[in-house]
């Protein structure tokens, strides 16, 4: 079994940023796709980005230009660097993985397409 371990979130006010953490120890972690999902009560998992296991990243609408998601394969973690936040970014975020190839990963944007999920990491964001 994967395990997906997520840090980083908290609570910032709107301008500010944060850096999500997931951790994947014990895993083949340079050969997989990943991601950031997150979600709102209510709402359906939304993917943030994904990158693929060159380090060809993809971005959501929403987030290009204020996120940056990157991963060290070293030390097996995944990162969202995030700028710019406001109130709209708040929501539980999740990390995915997939093992897959460059192609399957670019178009990789459905939660259904992942296998593991890490549990989230709150982010809060007030005005």
């Amino acid at each position: 079994q994967v395990q997906l371990v997520e840090s980083g979130g908290g609570s910032v006010q709107a301008g500010g940023s944060l850096r999500l953490s997931c951790a994947a120890p014990g895993y083949t972690f340079n050969i997989h796709c990943m991601a950031w999902f997150r979600q709102t009560p209510g709402k359906e998992r939304e993917r943030v980005a994904n990158i693929d296991s060159d380090g060809r990243t993809q971005y959501a609408d929403s987030v290009k230009g204020r996120f940056t998601i990157s991963r060290d394969n070293a030390k097996k973690t995944l990162y969202l660097e995030m700028n710019s936040l406001s109130p709209e970014d708040t929501a539980m975020y999740y990390c995915a993985t997939v093992p897959s190839t460059p192609e399957y990963c670019a178009m990789a944007y459905n939660e259904g397409q992942y296998r593991y999920w890490g549990q989230g990491t709150q982010v809060t964001v007030s005005s």
